[in-house]
């Protein structure tokens, strides 16, 4: 994926939750090209009065998102993707709730698709945020939930990208599952059931025997 913008700084995320901050690709139309920045995750509308809805809105299903009012203008004027190395679901086993680490069949970088929105602050100024869509699970997924993040084919970059795609039903055509066969996934640390918590020990398989206290 060709960026037009200088590369981001950042360091290696483990776990990222939440209100945090992450990379995002949007279009750039007025250099014609793509920039990577970072942005607030959970989705704050234009209209909003209170930031605090962003943290209801970390994903969007992908039925009828074109009109939903927190998502309809974003859908049509601003898409993004998220790019992640994987991310956690979380299985239920009785009780207790196992998280997994699911990655690409190759281990290659997901593009998840995104919205994003810019909001006017009091405090701060100028707030972008994103939200991830979500869609039904692939088989692999159903394993562990009943929603799984919608991952882009690299084919589908340009058309999700581009915000003169103004074809909505061309465009949510782009929203279905990632064929289970291209992902894997594995038990990881409990560690990663707090934000608080960073670091590669958070991908560390899964040992029953030393998560006991």
């Amino acid at each position: 994926m060709a960026l037009t913008s200088p590369p981001l700084e950042f360091t290696d995320r483990y776990n990222v939750a939440p209100t945090q901050t992450a990379p995002v690709v949007r279009a750039q139309p007025q250099a014609g090209g793509r920039e990577a920045v970072f942005m607030r995750w959970g989705l704050i509308p234009s209209w909003a009065k209170d930031e605090k809805i962003g943290n209801s809105l970390i994903n969007a299903r992908a039925e009828g998102i074109e009109s939903k009012p927190a998502f309809r203008v974003a859908f049509r004027q601003r898409r993004c993707i998220v790019p992640v190395s994987g991310f956690y679901e979380w299985e239920k086993l009785g009780a207790r709730r196992q998280p997994h680490y699911v990655t690409s069949a190759g281990d290659e970088p997901l593009a998840l698709a995104g919205l994003w929105e810019s909001w006017q602050s009091a405090e701060d100024g100028t707030v972008e945020s994103f939200t991830v869509i979500t869609t039904t699970p692939n088989e692999m997924m159903a394993r562990l939930h009943d929603r799984m993040p919608v991952i882009l084919d690299a084919a589908d970059f340009g058309a999700w990208l581009d915000p003169a795609s103004q074809d909505a039903a061309r465009i949510a055509a782009l929203l279905r599952p990632y064929p289970a066969e291209l992902m894997v996934s594995r038990p990881v640390s409990t560690r990663v059931n707090s934000p608080r918590n960073e670091g590669p020990e958070c991908l560390a398989v899964f040992e029953p025997q030393q998560e006991l206290f």
